[in-house]
């Protein structure tokens, strides 16, 4: 399959789903172009500057009314919530994971001290442990379905503990048993677990390896 034809196919699925989305009259963009364009940013994975050569270079005869960069870069912004529409429904058991994503890479894995960690006020990514090891970043953390489809997701800063993401999870408590690690274990002394969260113990349960196929998907994408 060539680049254009996963494009034109991505653009027909996004279509689909956002069919009863009017298109603003002073819009140059229908809004399944719009995401279009932000989903293959991120798939991209560079630069707002990189990514608009590109798909301005090569693929500009599939979106002839590419407006100018900044202003793309901020309809992506603003219609940012229609990203909800994608996610998948809830299923009777469900599985949830964080997964460390490095903002700021170091060099030493044992003390990741960097010189640009805390240069920027608006920084987002904290020095935390993730999958073993130290990060400068965050922890995103999805819920999916017994499909491997995301229901929902939440992200913290990488020096938050798991039980940070119970505040989603309470959302799915008549809707879905979750299986979690033991990093999602809270004791009774500080308030318990969601009722309908599952502690698996390290090798039980092979349904969680559904999220480590997911994490691999993304690290393989993103990463």
């Amino acid at each position: 399959m060539t680049t254009q034809d996963f494009i034109v196919q991505l653009f027909c699925r996004i279509d689909d789903v956002l069919a009863d989305v009017p298109k603003h009259p002073r819009a140059s963009l229908h809004p399944s172009g719009i995401v279009t364009l932000a989903v293959l940013f991120a798939l991209k994975g560079k630069g707002g500057r990189a990514f608009y050569r590109w798909i301005k270079r090569d693929f500009l005869d599939l979106f002839p009314y590419l407006p100018e960069r900044t202003r793309l870069l901020r309809l992506f912004a603003a219609h940012q919530d229609w990203a909800e529409r994608f996610l998948a429904e809830p299923t009777l058991l469900g599985i949830c994971d964080s997964f460390g994503i490095e903002l700021i890479h170091h060099g030493h894995l044992r003390w990741p001290q960097t010189r640009r960690e805390g240069r920027s006020e608006a920084q987002i990514g904290r020095k935390g442990k993730s999958n073993g090891r130290w990060i400068v970043g965050v922890k995103w953390c999805p819920l999916i379905n017994s499909r491997g489809q995301i229901v929902d997701w939440d992200a913290d800063s990488a020096n938050v503990h798991d039980t940070t993401f119970h505040r989603m999870l309470k959302d799915y408590e008549d809707k879905s048993g979750v299986y979690v690690d033991g990093g999602f274990h809270k004791s009774h002394k500080r308030g318990g677990d969601p009722l309908n969260l599952k502690v698996c113990k390290r090798g039980e349960n092979n349904l969680r390896m559904l999220v480590e196929t997911l994490f691999s998907q993304m690290t393989g994408t993103f990463c």
